[in-house]
């Protein structure tokens, strides 16, 4: 079977075939080709964040993870081994990860990596995993395979910059409301007072733009908004946002912050951080002048900053059916952010529930959908089932799930009613792999 693309969904969809049994080809076109956003030749790089999202129970998050280890997933378990601090969130050493997934996925007996570039969908059963990033003559091959044109629209990532060069006179170490895993040392915050916030507000608003090759009507992804964009749309924007103080306490005043810069830590060595949601779409001059404004990064060294690239993705409800393959073309299956999810856990989810697909109609079986009641499934049903009209890429979410049956008299709170449905999701699956 053909697996095109090494990202996240590529390489768990050519594990989960090649320990079905069947043979796997992994193409991927960097080194020999890079992309605006990669930086390295490594399988399932990280791109963005660092971050796999909460580990907190009963969370949705929590559940999508959940549900994957239970179903062998090699890249949550490569992800536990490369963790780092970072709160309940699992986050990641992203090197030692890509590293880790690189060796494992080229080590395999049944998995062939294929270091070039795919312009033509090959005979057989083929998983699509191609990515935001897929180059133009593969995505002019989708768009001619699928009948319908391939949607785009503009993604950031966030700089990173040198912990040797943050002053860690100013910034402290905390995590919101002391959730951490080692005592409140997960996060350095940066605070910002409010004539502090003010200033950088106004750097921020009065910024150039970087030069874009990207069409000036291609909109911006709603959950991934550059700080720019966020802060034109109202003062407090940034405050209720990416800066939000919420949970987090300066010691230097004894007070909360009227506004805070959280950096997360980007490997086991704690030497770089990224700041959270601090994606933008700015001129690196500009970037670097006004990012030195934050209490903290005076004398900040960035090893990475902002960029704003195109994500490539299908309109998949008008495509794919509720096994991940196109209705008109059923040997083909589409995983990862290609098929519309947004996030990398559940990038690794749609690889992983293609390559089970793949594999079994390779064995000459009907793919079997994971049940609705999962967080898998509800992902899945929402990938063929939203409004081919209004489609935009999601994150796991309650909100997919079913609503959980309600007891009769009585109103149950969220977080019960949470725990109902993740309990139901876990019994779900497990019926699942019980039947043949």
């Amino acid at each position: 079977m053909h697996i095109i693309g090494g990202g996240l969904a590529g390489c768990e969809a050519a594990w989960q075939v090649a320990e079905a049994g069947a043979r796997a080809v992994l193409y991927e076109m960097r080194p020999r080709r890079s992309t605006p956003a990669h930086r390295t030749a490594l399988l399932a790089e990280l791109v963005c964040s660092n971050s796999l999202k909460s580990e907190q129970p009963y969370g949705a998050s929590w559940l999508l993870k959940q549900e994957l280890r239970r179903l062998g997933s090699i890249e949550l378990r490569l992800a536990g081994e490369a963790r780092v601090p970072g709160g309940h969130a699992l986050v990641v050493d992203r090197e030692r990860f890509a590293a880790a997934v690189t060796a494992a996925v080229g080590s395999h007996p049944r998995i062939e990596v294929r270091r070039e570039e795919v312009v033509a969908i090959p005979d057989g059963v083929v998983v699509l995993a191609s990515g935001p990033l897929t180059s133009d003559a593969l995505a002019a091959e989708i768009a001619r395979l699928t009948g319908s044109d391939a949607l785009f629209f503009h993604d950031a990532i966030s700089p990173i910059v040198d912990a040797a060069s943050v002053d860690t006179g100013i910034a402290f170490r905390a995590s919101r409301y002391g959730k951490s895993l080692d005592a409140g040392a997960d996060y350095l915050n940066c605070p910002l007072d409010r004539a502090q916030y003010e200033r950088f507000l106004e750097a921020l608003l009065e910024a150039r733009a970087a030069a874009s090759r990207l069409p000036d009507d291609v909109p911006f992804f709603e959950a991934c908004l550059p700080l720019e964009e966020l802060a034109r749309r109202g003062r407090d924007t940034l405050r209720f946002g990416p800066m939000k103080p919420t949970g987090l306490i300066d010691p230097r005043t004894g007070r909360r912050p009227y506004a805070a810069v959280q950096l997360r830590q980007e490997n086991l060595r704690a030497g770089s951080y990224n700041l959270v949601g601090f994606q933008n779409h700015l001129r690196f001059g500009e970037q670097e002048r006004i990012l030195r404004l934050i209490p903290g990064l005076e004398h900040a060294e960035f090893l990475r900053l902002g960029q704003v690239h195109r994500n490539t993705y299908l309109n998949a409800p008008a495509v794919l059916n509720d096994c991940q393959q196109l209705r008109e073309h059923p040997r083909v299956f589409v995983a990862g952010q290609l098929c519309g999810t947004e996030g990398y856990v559940e990038a690794i989810a749609a690889g992983l529930m293609a390559g089970r697909h793949a594999a079994a109609l390779a064995r000459g079986a009907a793919p079997r959908p994971l049940p609705r009641a999962t967080a898998l499934g509800s992902l899945s049903h929402y990938l063929c089932n939203a409004d081919p009209r209004h489609y935009q890429p999601a994150n796991m979410t309650f909100d997919l799930l079913p609503a959980p049956e309600q007891a009769s008299g009585r109103r149950r709170d969220r977080q019960a009613r949470r725990a109902q449905s993740c309990r139901r999701a876990l019994q779900a699956l497990e019926d699942y792999l019980r039947t043949p």
